[in-house]
């Protein structure tokens, strides 16, 4: 009877306990740079979205001779920022503007001169609030940040604040 009990297949509790420990401790080493990675491709989205809108609005300043020419609010929005660039910029400099950034959140524009003003604008800014969603700032001018809540802040065809290739929480 001894030979015959010890002859049934299966994993013993100890093999088992010790398979569910590996998984762990790999999960452990996985799951922390896969939430990285996530992180930072939502930073290299809003840097490439940020590109195509700098260059669009750059390439309707070059028509316009002006930052801030010619821009309107479609009939029944409000006349904020964000509704007023996409429509001065699409169709003809851009297809369809992206409307949030990598992290969901909406853009802030800014610009020396308001829109529709008929001094001319030179400068504008282009910021995607990162993973907190709240404006920071630049916090380390033409330097790159190493905090995935820092602003991306594109600056008159130029970043001036933007992610580096290793990121901290």
């Amino acid at each position: 009877m001894i030979f015959e009990h010890s002859r049934q297949k299966g994993f013993s509790l100890l093999e088992l306990l010790v398979v569910v420990t590996i998984i762990g401790i790999l999960a452990a080493i996985a799951i922390p740079n896969l939430v990285t990675s996530m992180q930072r491709a939502k930073q290299k989205r809003s840097m490439a979205d940020i590109r195509s809108i700098g260059a669009a609005w750059e390439a309707r300043a070059v028509d316009m001779n002006r930052y801030n020419a010619a821009a309107y609010a479609p009939p029944g929005e409000s006349a904020g920022i964000e509704s007023v660039y996409l429509y001065a910029l699409e169709p003809t400099y851009i297809k369809t503007g992206p409307r949030r950034d990598g992290w969901t959140n909406a853009w802030a524009f800014y610009l020396d001169v308001p829109f529709g003003d008929t001094a001319v604008g030179s400068r504008y800014a282009i910021v995607s609030k990162g993973r907190n969603g709240t404006e920071d700032g630049v916090v380390s001018p033409g330097q790159p940040t190493t905090n995935f809540d820092c602003d991306i802040v594109f600056e008159n065809g130029v970043f001036v604040q933007y992610p580096d290739s290793i990121q901290a929480d």
